[in-house]
């Protein structure tokens, strides 16, 4: 069974290589031309990520999360939220590997196995990095006007962080 997974990719390269072969495609041109159109992709998108990675970065060197944090952490204890996961939950929808910088440290700080670092663990694993998504996808597709996607997408990660605490607390 190890055999098969390790050789699962090359057999599905190969699959699509015989397939192209059988229909008289071209699939070296079919390759190199997929390949130019996601640099042009990357081209368009590439200035939004920039943005996005240098305005999380400036919000945590500045401390701003942190005080955000302090303001705000007497109405998540209300809705079940310690405080100290909002800037994860702020920097999740934005940038996944700030996040999981932030994950990891709550982790460090409270352990492994408290019912802050057990919520931060299932808030990386069960929400997505909404912005980036939305500027990939509606990037690529060249929409510029997401209308209620980005909207509805903040209200579904918001859904996730309080099923996530929800969620530690009934199971652990």
């Amino acid at each position: 069974m190890e055999l098969f997974f390790t050789m699962l990719v090359p057999l599905i390269l190969t699959g699509v290589a015989l397939y192209g072969a059988l229909h008289r495609v071209d699939v070296y041109s079919a390759l190199c031309q997929g390949a130019g159109s996601g640099l042009e992709t990357l081209i368009r998108i590439l200035p939004v990520l920039v943005g996005l990675m240098t305005a999380v970065a400036m919000l945590r060197a500045s401390g701003a999360l942190e005080l955000l944090s302090a303001v705000l952490s007497p109405l998540l204890e209300k809705l079940g939220l310690p405080g100290e996961l909002l800037p994860l939950m702020l920097v999740r929808p934005v940038r996944g590997s700030a996040a999981l910088g932030v994950g990891s440290e709550l982790i460090q700080t409270y352990g492994p196995d408290s019912t802050l670092g057990r919520t931060a663990a299932v808030m990386l694993g069960s929400t997505e990095t909404t912005f980036y998504t939305i500027a990939v996808y509606f990037g690529a597709a060249k929409i510029s006007r997401t209308r209620y996607a980005v909207p509805a997408a903040l209200c579904a990660d918001l859904v996730g962080f309080l099923a996530a605490a929800w969620a530690v607390r009934v199971l652990f």
